[in-house]
């Protein structure tokens, strides 16, 4: 659980590394974003070693319809998260939330927590759930109020949809291949 939990931390200090030393950041540059790649790229690997490696610790045993419930929620985070790409209109959704990523993250985290009944996804999706709420808070204390943009034409709309529905797709087929089926024995 140690890598997973260093994983977990690396990465939100990696993405709070602008708030907490914004001087600190200011003074790196453009080469303080390649730091930051390199240690998001070492977090995520932290992490996925770190819960491959984990020996399974029951904590609850998810009802089978979350597995269900995972999965459409899925299907909304890829939404929420990719409503902050179209700049600077923004789909419907992205007009009405002032985080879209952040939220779409968190409902990511969110659904496995509710399919994932073991410590290690706790760790994992509970950590990284109350990085990206607090990250938010911090965003908007800093930023003040927020004022939504304009929304971007239809098609944009369209576009997004035919997107999250395509990644969805790779990304369940991903899992599948890996050896863990989120559509059950379907």
């Amino acid at each position: 659980m140690t890598l997973l939990i260093l994983g977990v931390l690396i990465w939100a200090l990696a993405h709070s590394f602008k708030r907490i030393a914004p001087a600190t950041r200011a003074r790196l540059g453009e080469p303080g974003k390649g730091l930051v790649t390199v240690l998001l790229i070492g977090a995520i690997v932290l992490m996925v070693l770190g819960y491959r490696q984990a020996d399974f610790i029951f904590v609850w045993s998810p009802p089978s319809f979350f597995g269900h419930l995972n999965n459409l929620l899925m299907l909304l985070a890829f939404y929420c998260f990719g409503a902050s790409a179209a700049k600077p209109a923004k789909v419907w959704l992205g007009t009405k939330l002032r985080h879209p990523q952040l939220t779409g993250f968190g409902i990511w985290a969110v659904a496995h927590l509710l399919a994932n009944g073991d410590l290690a996804s706790i760790i994992l999706f509970g950590g990284l759930l109350i990085w990206a709420i607090i990250v938010a808070r911090v965003i908007n204390a800093a930023e003040g109020p927020w004022v939504a943009p304009a929304q971007a034409p239809v098609k944009k709309e369209i576009t997004l949809v035919v997107i999250t529905l395509v990644l969805y797709s790779i990304v369940a087929a991903i899992h599948i291949w890996l050896g863990v089926n989120p559509f059950g024995g379907v």
